[in-house]
C-alpha cells in the first residue's frame, strides 16, 4: 500500500539542488509534451458531463419504474372492477328475466301489479320511494325489486370507479412515455458527448470500467453473515448476477436498473418489495450507521434517495450502477454517490 506520510519541508542547503531538479523537468516535459500531448482539460469537462447525464438518467428511470409500478396496479384495479361489473350485469339480467316471467304470468290473468307496471316504466328507480303507497305491492315483490334497482346503483357505482381509473391509467400512461422520452434524451446527449472523444479518449473511459468490473471479481467481502434468511437468499440471487449489463427500466433476469437487481434478488427469495428505490428506502427496518449494515442489507444512495443496491460487507456495495455498466461489486465510500442509510427487510 502506498504510504500516506507527509513529505519532508525543503531545507535551504537543498534548493541549489531542487532548482537543478526542477530544470531537468521543465526539458522533459517539454519533450514529453511534444511525443504525447497533455490531457486536454476541456475533456474531462466532457467526462464530467456525460457522467452528469447518465446520473440524470437514473434518477429518470427511478421516476420511469414508480410510473410503470403504479399503471400496473392500475390495471388490476381496473381489470378487477370490470370483471365485477360484468358479474352484476349477468346477476341483474338474470333478476330481470325473473321479474319479467312475473309480469308476463300476471298480464296473462288480466293486468299487471302496479309495483311491476312502475318497475317496467322508463323510470323504476323512483319504486322505493313510491311502493309504501302502492296497495298491492306485496312485501316479497318488494324485496325483489329493491334487491335489482340497489345492485343496478352498485353497477352503475362499479362502472364509475372503473371509468376514473382508465382515466388514471391514461395519465400515467402519458406520464411513462413523457419519462421515457427524457431518459432516451440524456443518454443519446451522453452518446453524442463520447463521439466528441477521441477513439484513445473513448478507449480510456472503457478500460476504466473494465477495470471496475475486474477489481469487482477480486473484493474482499470480510464476514458475509446476512442479517436474515430471507436476506441472505436474496443477496445470493443478486450475486449470482454479477457481469449481467445495466439497462434502464429493466428488472432481469438477464439485465437490470438498480432497483430491478434489488427486487428481483428479493423475488427469488419469495420476498415482494416495491420497484423503485425511494420505495424501498421506506419498507422494512431503517439502519442509519454504515457500520451496523449486515450483507443482504439494502443500501439507499444519493440525497433523492435515486439508487439501492446490496451491501455486501467490508464497506462494499453489490449494485447495479448506471449505463454502460455491469452489475458488479464496489466500494460505497468511492462510488461516488452519498450514502443515506440501510434497510434490513425480514
Amino acid at each position: 500500500m502506498a504510504s500516506h506520510r507527509r513529505p519532508k519541508q525543503t531545507g535551504p542547503r537543498r534548493t541549489g539542488v531542487l532548482t537543478v531538479t526542477a530544470a531537468a523537468a521543465v526539458a522533459l516535459s517539454t519533450q514529453a509534451a511534444s511525443a504525447d500531448p497533455l490531457p486536454d482539460p476541456n475533456k474531462k469537462g466532457v467526462q464530467a458531463q456525460i457522467d452528469r447525464l447518465y446520473e440524470q438518467a437514473t434518477q429518470a428511470t427511478e421516476k420511469y419504474n414508480g410510473a410503470g409500478e403504479k399503471a400496473e396496479t392500475l390495471k388490476k384495479q381496473v381489470a378487477t372492477l370490470q370483471d365485477a361489473a360484468a358479474r352484476k350485469q349477468g346477476e341483474l339480467n338474470e333478476l330481470r328475466d325473473r321479474i319479467g316471467t312475473v309480469a308476463a304470468g300476471q298480464y296473462r290473468a288480466g293486468g299487471l301489479d302496479p309495483a311491476l307496471q312502475l318497475f317496467l316504466s322508463g323510470d323504476p328507480d323512483t319504486y322505493l320511494e313510491r311502493a309504501s303507497t302502492l296497495d298491492r305491492a306485496g312485501d316479497r315483490q318488494t324485496a325483489v325489486l329493491q334487491q335489482f334497482l340497489s345492485q343496478q346503483r352498485a353497477l352503475r357505482q362499479q362502472r364509475a370507479e372503473a371509468s376514473e381509473k382508465l382515466r388514471d391509467l391514461d395519465e400515467v400512461q402519458t406520464e411513462l412515455g413523457r419519462r421515457k422520452g427524457e431518459i432516451q434524451g440524456k443518454l443519446r446527449e451522453a452518446q453524442r458527448l463520447l463521439n466528441t472523444l477521441t477513439a484513445k479518449e473513448r478507449a480510456r473511459i472503457a478500460e476504466a470500467e473494465d477495470r471496475a468490473d475486474r477489481a469487482s471479481a477480486r473484493v474482499d467481502l470480510g464476514d458475509e453473515t446476512s442479517a436474515s434468511t430471507r436476506a441472505a437468499a436474496a443477496f445470493a440471487a443478486a450475486k449470482s448476477r454479477v457481469g449481467l449489463p445495466y439497462v434502464w427500466g429493466a428488472s432481469g433476469p438477464t439485465s437490470f436498473d438498480c432497483s430491478g437487481l434489488t427486487s428481483w434478488a428479493f423475488r427469488q427469495a419469495d420476498v415482494s418489495i416495491p420497484r423503485t428505490s425511494q420505495a424501498q428506502a421506506n419498507i422494512g427496518t431503517r439502519i442509519d450507521s454504515l457500520g451496523a449494515l449486515r450483507p443482504g442489507d439494502l443500501v439507499i444512495m444519493r440525497t433523492d434517495l435515486s439508487h439501492v443496491g446490496f451491501y455486501a460487507g467490508n464497506g462494499q456495495i453489490l449494485h447495479s450502477p448506471k449505463p454502460g455498466a455491469k452489475v458488479r461489486y464496489e466500494s460505497i465510500a468511492r462510488s461516488g454517490m452519498p450514502f443515506m442509510w440501510g434497510v434490513r427487510v425480514g
